[in-house]
């Protein structure tokens, strides 16, 4: 039987996923998780915007093998929690402008505020072979570096949080950066200086929670997605 903890925490990561949906940033495939101890508790694989909490799965973080019905990419969340210990959760996505900006660039610079509660940049993992083996999620997770986020070549993105609902918002924060570096001109766009970035990143604590809460308002608000 999971214990009352538990059971908030698939609520929380059901909520989470049925949110990316609600706002655009998944299309069939994606996927929500939340670091539990020593176990991870994952989303299906399904569509996001009908997950229940019951439908959700825990997996050891030390597991060899993934069990029926987990998404292969899987392997890259229980890298993530591995290698960062810090990581309280993952949202996996597709946002459509991060497929175009994976394909023209290695790394993108901050170009608003907002974007700097990545990291200093958002890395660009370089392949778009799927992350369905142990050692590609562990080769992600070390391209990951100090950023909260990373764009997969031709395959979406991914981003972390302290829970699932930074999750979110720091996946919708890399959709609305890539759209920003596109409408720059892509490799021409001036990023923020060093100083504005450490200046929004000295608020992140304080304000990526409460965009995370908005958002999560927002997709309950609007109802399933369509």
């Amino acid at each position: 039987m999971c214990s009352s903890t538990t059971q908030s925490l698939d609520i929380r990561v059901a909520e989470a996923a049925r949110a990316l949906a609600a706002l655009g940033l998944v299309d069939a495939f994606g996927h929500v998780s939340a670091r539990d101890v020593d176990h991870m508790v994952i989303t299906p694989a399904a569509d996001l915007a009908s997950v229940a909490a019951s439908d959700c799965l825990r997996v050891p973080l030390a597991a060899t093998a993934l069990p029926s019905g987990c998404p292969a990419e899987a392997w890259a969340h229980l890298a993530l929690y591995q290698r960062y210990p810090a990581t309280g959760a993952i949202a996996r996505a597709q946002p459509a402008a991060s497929l175009a900006v994976g394909m023209r660039t290695d790394r993108v610079a901050p170009t608003h505020g907002q974007a700097c509660w990545l990291g200093d940049s958002i890395p660009v993992y370089p392949s778009a072979l799927l992350v369905r083996e142990a050692d590609r999620g562990r080769r992600l997770a070390e391209a990951m570096g100090a950023a909260d986020a990373m764009i997969l070549r031709g395959n979406g993105a991914i981003a972390t949080g302290s829970d699932p609902a930074t999750a979110v918002a720091a996946m919708s924060v890399l959709a609305t950066a890539c759209t920003v570096w596109l409408q720059m001109g892509g490799e021409t766009a001036a990023s923020l200086s060093a100083e504005e970035i450490r200046s929004w990143q000295a608020v992140k604590a304080e304000l990526l929670p409460r965009l995370g809460v908005h958002l999560l308002r927002k997709a309950a608000a609007a109802g399933p997605a369509r």
